[in-house]
């Protein structure tokens, strides 16, 4: 961005030299007013830079909240099953381990 040559305070305190009928020379007004314009032009550049900016934001903003929705979606859908997936096999190990001590193993039957 550029940058403004004026302030507020410097527009408001600008005196310009006087002639001798009591008028302002025209081509310091005309120079200072050519200066100002400049500015304005500058500020209207970057007001439109920054305003473009807000809205590839926005637009940015948008994309990421939908992919952390979708994501998240797909995070809740799926871990109601992991923790039943998880009991389902704690329960299948128990079951297993109680078959091997009222039944015994294979091995033990043979001998």
């Amino acid at each position: 961005m550029e940058q403004v040559r004026h302030t507020v305070e410097e527009i408001f305190n600008k005196d310009f030299k006087k002639t001798a009928i009591q008028g302002y020379k025209t081509n310091d007004v005309d120079s200072y007013l050519d200066e100002l314009m400049a500015d304005y032009q500058i500020f209207e550049s970057n007001i439109s830079e920054l305003e473009e900016t807000i809205e590839k934001q926005k637009l940015e903003i948008a994309e990421l909240t939908r992919r952390a929705n979708s994501v998240t979606a797909t995070t809740s859908t799926s871990n109601p099953a992991t923790p039943s997936a998880n009991a389902n096999m704690d329960i299948l190990k128990r079951l297993s381990n109680l078959e091997r001590r009222v039944f015994g193993t294979a091995n033990e039957k043979t001998e």
